[in-house]
């Protein structure tokens, strides 16, 4: 049976390899790579959305990314149990026609025990933001390793 680790239960430092993992990833922007993380049947609650299976969520990641352009994300741990790893996280975009946002917010994370994220909830709040507020400033795709955190930036 495939695998997806690290798996659970998570130590500290396999819930940060698995976030850093994920923020990766969502870098990407890639909507068919993303979902392969996720079990068939996963389940999420994204803002006003709640997409069941990689179907569903990879749409939502299309919709998503189709709109939130030039997408940049950081991902922190907040906490972690068994199976279970709590994060914060912001990401910064603008829309189609200039605008610029942070968006900050929390997600929870519940894991199979193949390492596969079985739920996702995500609670995500919008800031809108001048272009010279932006933190996040890395080329598209993998945050360097030498960038900032959320904390060391203060948020």
């Amino acid at each position: 049976m495939e695998t997806k680790p690290p798996l659970p239960p998570f130590t500290r430092d396999t819930a940060i390899q698995k976030i850093r993992m994920a923020e990766d990833a969502w870098n990407t922007r890639d909507p068919s790579r993303v979902v392969l993380v996720y079990t068939e049947d996963t389940r999420w609650r994204n803002r006003a959305e709640f997409p069941v299976g990689r179907e569903q969520v990879r749409q939502f990641l299309e919709r998503k990314w189709a709109r939130e352009l030039d997408y940049r994300l950081i991902k922190e741990l907040w906490a972690f149990t068994d199976n279970r790893i709590a994060v914060r996280f912001a990401y910064e975009w603008h829309d189609d026609s200039g605008h610029w946002y942070r968006s900050y917010g929390n997600e929870n994370w519940e894991f199979n025990e193949q390492g596969f994220m079985q739920r996702r909830y995500a609670s995500i709040n919008d800031l809108p933001i001048q272009e010279s507020d932006r933190k996040f400033h890395w080329p598209l795709g993998r945050r360097p390793d030498d960038h900032p955190g959320l904390s060391d930036l203060g948020l």
